[in-house]
């Protein structure tokens, strides 16, 4: 049985809403019970950590404890929200995974130089992607300590 209780706060930032209902469903088959949010692009992304326009509610934009960055985004790139992010004070300190179709050496390496936290290429097969995602949670939610300060909660 589920726990009620959620034990993390997941931002996805991905424009394809397939991509992201994988990923929602995939999440759903994990053991945690993850408060998994969406947006659509980077500029979206940045709205949202920041707490502009729709979501200057705190209750609507609770602070994510891992961020899942897609990079090739309309609007603002997740290279481009990547290095915003790393670059401000107040926000550097949420985990970042890169969760991208690209297997480009350039693009492993220009999110590491940024300061992403992880590379991870979506799996194509959906049994992939829960297996993926599972081990993602238990290592970002189970294994490991993130930093204090989630704001909001």
């Amino acid at each position: 049985p589920r726990e009620a209780k959620v034990k993390a706060t997941l931002l996805l930032a991905d424009d394809d809403p397939d991509d992201r209902l994988l990923i929602k469903d995939a999440l759903d088959e994990g053991r945690l019970v993850v408060d998994l949010r969406q947006v659509e692009d980077g500029e979206e992304l940045m709205d949202y950590l920041h707490r502009r326009g729709k979501y200057a509610e705190p209750n609507s934009s609770p602070r994510p404890d891992l961020i899942l960055l897609d990079l090739k985004m309309p609007r603002k790139s997740g290279h481009q929200a990547l290095e915003e992010i790393k670059g401000n004070s107040g926000l550097r300190r949420i985990p970042i995974v890169i969760l991208t179709t690209s297997k480009a050496e350039e693009d492993v390496v220009r999110s590491y130089d940024l300061g992403a936290n992880s590379f991870m290429v979506k799996p194509p097969a959906f049994g992939a992607l829960i297996e993926a995602m599972k081990t993602l949670e238990r290592y970002w939610f189970e294994l490991i300590t993130l930093p204090p300060g989630r704001v909001g909660r």
